[in-house]
């Protein structure tokens, strides 16, 4: 799998590569560099993304609610795992769940994550919603951007709806069953992910409201992201409309969700950034510059989630990155 991930991360450099060959880079370095301390402004929009997407995580919990102290420096440590490793987006996950042990079980744990995992994505496929709804007031009717925005928000409810429905039904039990048999076996790992689906099934029975609250403050946390894409633009020199800016939070997530497999999304952001822009009438020059921009707030938050790591892990051993 690493060297697949290698090769993802190389053709999505050969991409980004492409992408900058084809437009004037001096307009994307005066507008980044206009910004000075107007970057610090949008360390608040992101910050705040990062504490509610991390109540959001607070409420997958069967038992008792942990502390943000806790469970901040816990996400942002898996975030920037996923950020640095050639993981995709899921290599942090199991860096959390280690982390949360021993407050947690690694079922309660692992439970709390994938719970969380599916309220958020439910949340985006709601934005992405909004996003459509939205677009015929800023793009063109007809746009194939729109068609293809609703193919993917059909697709994206169809997965999470099947996934749910698995998790419901002993996904991580029945799997281990399947690997069993084909020969891969690992010792107490049934009894561990029969404990899973238990932790699972049960959150989704009894704990609905709490269910509710994870995807409400997942939703909030996403919209937050509207509010970011104003301000940048707003500080790059584009003024935009609030409904403009909601179509390019929403298409941006979408086309950065479907490049999950090459590590940061690399090229494909940007790529997909540009297009977006294009698409609204604005500059390809403009769409880099924002993707740039989003790439230095997603900078700092790699270096604070890596020093979380380091003091998180309190000398326990964690697999570098890579």
């Amino acid at each position: 799998m690493g060297r697949i991930r290698r090769l993802l991360l190389l053709l999505g450099l050969v991409l980004l590569g492409v992408l900058l060959a084809r437009i004037d880079l001096s307009p994307v370095f005066d507008q980044v560099r206009s910004l000075s301390w107007g970057l610090l402004i949008l360390l608040f929009p992101c910050g705040l993304t990062t504490i509610l997407d991390t109540v959001g995580w607070r409420y997958a919990f069967r038992g008792a609610l942990l502390p943000l102290s806790i469970l901040l420096p816990v996400r942002l440590a898996g975030k920037a795992f996923n950020t640095t490793s050639l993981t995709a987006t899921l290599g942090g996950e199991p860096v959390k769940i280690y982390l949360l042990h021993p407050q947690v079980s690694v079922e309660e744990g692992a439970a709390s994550v994938v719970i969380d995992k599916t309220t958020a994505l439910l949340a985006q496929i709601c934005v992405l919603l909004l996003g459509i709804v939205f677009s015929p007031l800023v793009l063109p009717v007809g746009s194939p951007f729109v068609f293809g925005m609703v193919g993917l928000a059909i697709l994206g409810a169809l997965a999470i709806a099947g996934f749910v429905m698995a998790q419901r039904h002993g996904l991580f039990g029945r799997s281990l069953r399947i690997l069993n048999r084909l020969g891969f076996r690992w010792h107490g790992g049934l009894e561990t992910a029969q404990g899973l689906d238990e932790a699972i099934a049960t959150f989704y029975t009894i704990h609905r409201p709490r269910l509710a609250l994870s995807y409400l403050f997942h939703l909030m946390g996403s919209l937050v992201g509207i509010v970011e894409v104003y301000l940048i633009l707003w500080l790059l020199g584009f003024p935009i409309s609030l409904t403009t800016a909601i179509v390019i939070e929403a298409f941006s997530s979408a086309i950065k969700a479907v490049g999950f497999l090459i590590p940061g999304a690399i090229g494909v952001e940007e790529g997909g950034n540009m297009a977006i822009f294009m698409a609204l009438g604005l500059t390809a020059g403009g769409g880099l510059s924002f993707s740039v921009v989003r790439r230095i707030r997603e900078l700092v938050v790699v270096v604070v989630g890596l020093t979380a790591l380091a003091v998180v892990r309190r000398g326990r051993p964690i697999p570098h990155p890579g």
